[in-house]
């Protein structure tokens, strides 16, 4: 059964997705950029600022769920600059345990919404 996840601890959605959705024990988020919940503005300070605003948009929906990002089991992360990836990644890294770290890829596009450098979206799994 599908399942819509919300959370006012992470931004609504400007558009016609949802924050993420759980079917039966798998969790889909939608990607999220760095916006702050509260004001719905745009923090975009540094790659490192704008990376840890992401990922605590991405751990508010997994707490929505129920989960924490030891159920995360794949990232993607969009970047519209590969020359960043190292300051992304430390952030990213202290999200996790690295042994238990999930599966990822990491994109450099030529775009993103609202001209944001990276956005990241997970598939988490209760278990």
């Amino acid at each position: 059964m599908k399942k819509i996840i919300f959370t006012d601890k992470a931004p609504a959605p400007i558009g016609p997705y949802n924050q993420a959705i759980l079917v039966d024990t798998t969790l889909y988020t939608s990607g999220q950029i760095a916006l702050d919940p509260v004001t719905m503005e745009l923090v975009l300070d540094d790659i490192e600022t704008e990376t840890k605003r992401v990922m605590d948009n991405l751990k508010a929906v997994l707490e929505a769920a129920d989960m924490t990002f030891e159920n995360v089991i794949k990232s993607t992360i969009f970047i519209m600059n590969m020359a960043d990836f190292a300051r992304i990644n430390k952030v990213y890294g202290s999200y996790f345990n690295e042994e238990t770290a999930p599966a990822r890829e990491t994109v450099q596009v030529a775009c993103l919404p609202k001209n944001v450098n990276i956005e990241i979206s997970m598939i988490a799994v209760k278990y």
